[in-house]
């Protein structure tokens, strides 16, 4: 009797099913591009676990839908045990290698050695959460069960399970993204609201009129929300880079408007072009229009050190389009950044080449992470055509950047994927962790691009394609932070990679997605063509950052 009560609730178990997914788990334990803990392993393990018990599944019901032989009784045992058997060598053999690969890939980015014990907690979290899945899809089946069964009233069995399929599909997508989740997203973004300290809690706003968010300025200073705030008041002042070049400087300009500023992107465009206007930032000698990341928040390493190279000359606007960390964004909120920066550099632009041209700024467009993504969505080269900008910057760009997908399958053959060359680099450059995109065979042209990607960057170099083929750069030898134990296979690096995503914000800087000031300095100076700046001057700008003069040298992405 209690047999027959658990198999009703559990339903039928399939072996097989479970050694293939076994062999899921034990692909999961390879390495990928971020060292993960024994928690998040075994997590992985156990989603990719039941991945596997699926994928076998499908195949033995394809296999009965198409009549195909079945091996049965003796036979059908004996190849059981053999296959289970082998399997479960396999998979020690795996757990106890994959220390190894883990603190490989940990000493190359820095990091402290995994510990042997983490082994055991593996095992019971891949099994535990194999379990929670399966109990998921058994709760799924019975409801397409449920559904077929009252259909058999009104219509033959074969529209009856087609049309079960298709209202369980319809359920799910309500109950996710078209539908509870749409509301859940809708709330996160109305409670940032209040999460950001919009007004009651504003601290004071700033006495001097040069800011944005005095009593002189167009911008209100409680609705800009904190990260903006963070970046008006931040960074170096005209005394602080005086100091460090020797020579009189100017305070640089810093605009932010937030997103509560005004209702729409076009609105908030123009107040932002209202306070460029009012503090002068057209008769700097350099302008660069920039987007946040999914929350607001600007790297203080992207910023501060173009001002100390360009003497504080310089004037840097940005708008908030989003109040979501930055994955949740690029998920859920794939138009919202898009649609403020275009319309950002279309005002900004618009008035720009109204200026005389030898009396305007030289106008840079820059982004990091998603940021970067809808900077180079905003960059229309063909609305630039008549009177383009003088060149872009663009860190970590996410792997659906349409505009980088392009640039990147246009290298040279020769080149890596991770690090490519493009053309005799006049036009485009690449830099990486130490390589700071000054090696070409052709001197830059009028306008300068360069890309900032970590070769163990996952949210770069993500591929929705490996869910069947292995990516590009795993073709190529491992980079100096990858592991020379990369293995691809087919569903299980999809999952590997899309995890590497949400641990790559925590990897050590320099790796993973995890951006800093020293790498900034180098790519800045070959897009903004500092005046009489020298490699001397690079290299004490890096030392003044490694001193922690300069508060981005110690960031994260957001």
């Amino acid at each position: 009797m209690t047999g027959s009560l658990v198999s009703r609730i559990v339903g039928s178990f399939s072996v097989g099913s479970f050694l293939l997914g076994l062999l899921f788990l034990a692909a999961s334990l390879t390495p990928s591009l971020i060292p993960r803990g024994p928690e998040v392993q075994g997590i992985l393990g156990g989603l990719v676990m039941a991945l596997g018990y699926l994928c076998g599944q499908v195949v033995a019901l394809l296999w009965t839908a198409a009549d195909l032989p079945r091996l049965s009784g003796r036979p059908a045992r004996a190849l059981t045990w053999l296959a289970g058997g082998v399997i479960l060598a396999f998979l020690l053999w795996v757990l106890g290698s994959s220390l190894t690969w883990q603190n490989d890939l940990r000493q190359k980015m820095g990091m402290d050695p995994a510990n042997a014990l983490n082994l055991m907690r593996i095992v019971p979290l891949a099994l535990a959460t194999f379990a929670l899945a399966f109990g998921l899809g058994r709760a799924i089946a019975s409801l397409f069960r449920l559904i077929r069964a009252r259909l058999y009233h009104v219509m033959p069995p074969r529209r009856a399970n087609v049309f079960g399929f298709i209202a369980v599909v319809l359920i799910l997508l309500v109950v996710t993204r078209d539908g509870i989740l749409d509301h859940v997203v809708a709330g996160l973004d109305e409670s940032y609201f209040a999460a950001q300290a919009l007004f009651d809690d504003a601290p004071p706003p700033p006495a001097d009129p040069a800011r944005t968010g005095s009593a002189a300025s167009v911008v209100d200073w409680r609705a800009i929300g904190k990260p903006g705030r963070d970046f008006i008041t931040s960074g170096p002042g005209a005394e602080a880079i005086s100091a460090f070049t020797g020579r009189p400087a100017l305070d640089p300009i810093r605009v932010y408007v937030g997103r509560a500023n005004a209702k729409t992107p076009r609105d908030r465009a123009e107040l932002a072009l209202r306070e460029l206007l009012r503090l002068g930032a057209f008769e700097r000698a350099v302008l660069i229009v920039t987007s946040p990341t999914g929350t607001g928040w600007m790297d203080p390493g992207a910023h501060d050190p173009v001002e100390y190279m360009h003497n504080g000359d310089i004037a840097t606007v940005a708008v908030q389009y989003s109040y979501l960390q930055s994955p949740l964004a690029l998920i859920l909120e794939t138009r919202t950044g898009l649609e403020q920066a275009l319309a950002l550099q279309e005002v900004v632009h618009g008035y720009w080449k109204t200026l005389p041209a030898d009396e305007r700024p030289r106008l840079y467009v820059n982004g990091l992470s998603l940021g970067a993504w809808s900077s180079m969505y905003a960059t229309n080269l063909f609305r630039l055509l008549d009177d383009p900008i003088d060149g872009a910057f663009w860190a970590g760009p996410p792997f659906p950047s349409a505009f980088w997908n392009y640039v990147q399958n246009q290298r040279d053959p020769d080149s890596r994927w991770v690090l490519p060359r493009i053309g005799d680099g006049s036009l485009v450059r690449y830099a990486s962790h130490g390589t700071d995109a000054s090696q070409a065979p052709a001197d830059w042209g009028d306008m300068r691009i360069v890309f900032l990607q970590y070769s163990s960057d996952p949210v770069v170099f993500y591929d929705p394609a490996s869910l069947w083929r292995a990516p590009p750069w795993m073709r190529d030898p491992p980079a100096a932070d990858m592991s020379s134990h990369l293995f691809f296979m087919p569903v299980v690096t999809q999952f590997q990679l899309a995890l590497d995503m949400a641990l790559s914000f925590g990897a050590p800087p320099g790796h993973g997605h995890s951006y800093y000031a020293q790498d900034y300095i180098g790519p800045w100076v070959q897009v903004t063509n500092p005046a009489d700046w020298t490699p001397e001057d690079t290299a004490r700008l890096n030392a003044h950052c490694d001193n922690g003069a300069m508060a981005g040298c110690d960031n994260d992405v957001r």
